[in-house]
């Protein structure tokens, strides 16, 4: 098998591979706050000790753990205009999917966030007069914050892979823009390959990111 990537060069990067990129990295960005800002909702949810509460977000997150992300992304993609009767299309399709499906495991991350925060810091906020929603907001979740700001980078560099899932409903990712650029200049392996490549150079490099941070946040402990 002869492999030439002679075809390569910043013209078709930026052609093909950039507007995909752009896309991918902009639905991380946004499914990563709008999981992590619904995830924290659930989780207080999930804590609250009120079964109206607590068993519908249970129910939500265990359901959305329990469906692999391409089917959550082919039901919505096609149930939801056939039941609203127009389309979304793709990308606000892949945003609002990718949002819902991470909150289930945002919220996990975050439930341990506040459940490493002692007690007695509760009990404090408590004891000064605040509120629950005060304790939570002033007191807890930053703490939470900062003791799952690793696990949450992490998860994100997940949800930056899982981006390349939305291929299957169209979407111009990352992913979408390598295989473009390899059909014009019949050069699929060679994109492929060069895809995988850039795929781990990205998520490697954020891997290291978060390690850094994780000793950085280690020290201050």
């Amino acid at each position: 098998m002869n492999l030439d990537f002679a075809f390569l060069s910043w013209g078709v990067v930026g052609s093909y591979v950039l507007q995909g990129l752009y896309f991918s990295i902009q639905l991380t960005l946004i499914a990563m706050v709008g999981g992590i800002a619904l995830g924290t909702v659930l989780a207080l949810m999930r804590l609250s000790g009120k079964p109206m509460l607590a068993v519908p977000a249970a129910a939500y997150i265990n359901t959305m753990r329990s469906i692999p992300l391409v089917m959550v992304i082919l039901w919505f993609f096609l149930l939801i205009p056939f039941l609203i009767g127009r389309p979304l299309g793709a990308e606000i399709s892949a945003i609002v999917t990718f949002t819902l499906f991470e909150a289930a495991y945002y919220a996990e991350i975050m439930r341990a966030g506040i459940q490493s925060v002692p007690k007695g810091q509760t009990y404090a906020g408590y004891a000064v007069g605040m509120s629950y929603g005060q304790t939570m907001q002033l007191v807890v979740l930053p703490q939470a914050f900062r003791n799952m700001l690793p696990v949450l980078l992490t998860q994100t560099i997940i949800l930056f892979q899982d981006t390349s899932l939305v291929y299957a409903i169209g979407a111009y990712d990352l992913l979408k823009g390598f295989e473009t650029a390899g059909r014009n200049f019949n050069r699929p392996i060679e994109t492929y390959l060069v895809a995988a490549a850039v795929y781990f150079a990205i998520c490697f490099g954020m891997s290291m990111l978060v390690r850094r941070l994780q000793k950085k946040i280690a020290i201050i402990r």
